[in-house]
């Protein structure tokens, strides 16, 4: 095993994620570890499409389709019901497949554990990967040169040196603590309870809303906060979120009757797990410091509203992977590396304000302004309006880096994540598919490293010998001369997101590659 080049401490998803798409690259990098077992706590099920295409990068979408529980055929979409479960007002929400046609992978829903499961598998199988149980970080010491990693393992302190190290270790990161990253709470709720149960019953229950996955009960006792139903497979297996009393405890407190109205009747059932969590919002103020980085939930943690937390967390590691891999490699300006922070930090920020506190507010406000046994009239009027708009939060939902040092986005542009999809090519935004004129997959044409696209030849030795004088790897790929991007030529970066996008006369290939790794940021 070669020495590692990125320590990653914390082998949850985003940790796995980042050490595979690596190791992928040639990387060597050790992950450190705390628990020797997975967790069996049914979370961060709803995997959107973008996340589909991580799978597909590092190689697991057929293990990770094995292993749902769900199958597609049935649905992989969500409801939003008020009042109760039961209940004669209700529209569909959440459905994922609105926006499949702008991705190359489709959308997943499976427990946590099991995506862990298969990532852990693949790791596995990569010889520059090493991935060590039950290790407890307990330091981090950084110089010019590297960083060192301190940590427990079997009753005895360890100690590891690689050039860079990225913690992925939650919310309550030792990472982030230990170098001094400061973390803001910007909002905090009431106590939530998670409920994790068996019952047959409530399938039969819910018929009434077939092929769906995922239930929101609008209940206006909860002040604007979910009650959140979601099925962890077809025979019976469900977990629940709701706010629960200051002082609730599995031992004072009746969960089979809270269920039952919740719902609107009663049915049999069997716990699984009781557990509390505390609804809090909090972001981290940086994502680097110095050598070091985090990621995922160390970076930003959040209720799970939307399935948003584990899916930011694995484009964390995709932002992230390429720029290690190209500062290790050295063709990374200086600035790559801050491009992380600078491109992710406003991506949460936005789906904080946009999309997961702005559901808490409009909630609220509804339950506040309507209600069926005020005006029964008024009220099923705004509920028609909602239910017009019920898949918004798919179909806006669009993480970009429009305003980014090293794209080159329009001028005042900013980064975010709420957008329109489309087709056509727009510098910061995901690459979309377009059908390849021998009948390909556009994917599979993609580089490692940077992609030209191009509808003709013409210019395209310019960003060839500008990328060979920079060490950057390219590669070439021919356009149909007529496509859905609306531009003669693309460079895509590493992960799939567009750095520029234009006409090849007057293109200053040297220039727009510069600032794409970082050099003129």
């Amino acid at each position: 095993m070669p020495d590692p080049e990125v320590i990653i401490a914390g082998g949850g998803p985003v940790g796995l994620g980042l050490a595979i798409d690596l190791a992928i690259r040639g990387v060597a990098t050790t992950v450190l570890e705390r628990s020797s077992a997975l967790h069996d706590i049914p979370k961060g099920q709803n995997l959107t499409q973008r996340t589909g295409e991580h799978f597909r990068a590092w190689g697991v979408t057929a293990a990770i389709q094995a292993a749902t529980p769900i199958p597609r055929s049935f649905g992989n979409a969500g409801v939003v019901t008020y009042g109760q479960l039961l209940s004669d007002y209700s529209y569909d929400w959440f459905q994922r497949s609105k926006v499949g046609a702008y991705y190359f992978a489709q959308n997943e829903r499976l427990p946590q554990y099991r995506t862990e499961a298969v990532l852990r598998a693949r790791a596995a199988a990569l010889p520059q990967l090493r991935f060590i149980e039950g290790a407890r970080l307990t330091g981090l010491a950084q110089d010019g040169s590297g960083v060192t990693a301190s940590y427990e393992c079997d009753g005895q302190t360890h100690h590891i040196t690689a050039p860079y190290a990225v913690g992925c270790d939650g919310a309550r990161s030792t990472t982030r603590g230990l170098v001094g990253i400061e973390n803001e709470i910007d909002h905090e709720g009431p106590k939530m309870a998670l409920l994790v149960f068996r019952s047959r019953a409530l399938h039969a229950l819910l018929e009434r809303y077939p092929g769906k996955s995922i239930y929101n009960v609008m209940n206006p006792a909860m002040d604007g906060y979910w009650q959140f139903l979601g099925r962890v497979d077809l025979d019976g297996g469900w977990f629940f979120h709701s706010p629960v009393p200051a002082g609730t405890t599995r031992d004072n407190f009746d969960f089979k009757r809270f269920l039952y109205d919740m719902a609107g009747a009663e049915f049999a059932l069997e716990f699984e797990h009781i557990g509390f969590w505390d609804l809090r919002i909090s972001h981290a103020r940086d994502y680097r410091a110095g050598r070091v980085f985090i990621a995922g939930d160390a970076c930003h943690s959040h209720p799970p509203y939307g399935g948003y937390g584990v899916n930011t967390g694995l484009e964390d590691a995709r932002n992230l992977g390429w720029k290690l891999d190209a500062a290790l490699k050295g063709w990374a300006g200086p600035g790559l590396l801050d491009s992380y922070s600078a491109e992710r930090h406003p991506v949460f920020q936005s789906v904080n304000r946009v999309f997961i506190t702005r559901m808490i507010s409009d909630f609220r406000d509804f339950s506040a302004a309507y209600a069926p046994e005020r005006n029964k009239d008024a009220f099923e009027a705004a509920w028609a309006q909602r239910a017009s708009g019920g898949n918004a939060d798919v179909t806006e939902f669009l993480p970009h880096y429009a305003g980014s040092p090293i794209v080159m986005g329009e001028p005042g542009a900013v980064s975010g994540a709420r957008g329109k999809h489309s087709f056509a090519a727009r510098a910061g935004h995901h690459l979309a598919p377009q059908p390849m004129p021998d009948g390909g997959d556009l994917w599979d044409a993609l580089g490692l490293g940077f992609t030209l696209l191009t509808a003709t030849e013409a210019g395209a030795d310019g960003f060839a010998q500008a990328a060979a004088a920079l060490g950057v790897p390219l590669t070439r790929v021919r356009l149909p001369a007529r496509n859905a991007y609306g531009c003669e030529a693309i460079l895509v970066r590493p992960d799939q997101f567009i750095a520029w996008a234009g006409p090849m006369a007057g293109a200053d290939a040297a220039s727009i590659l510069a600032r794409a790794i970082g050099r003129d940021a």
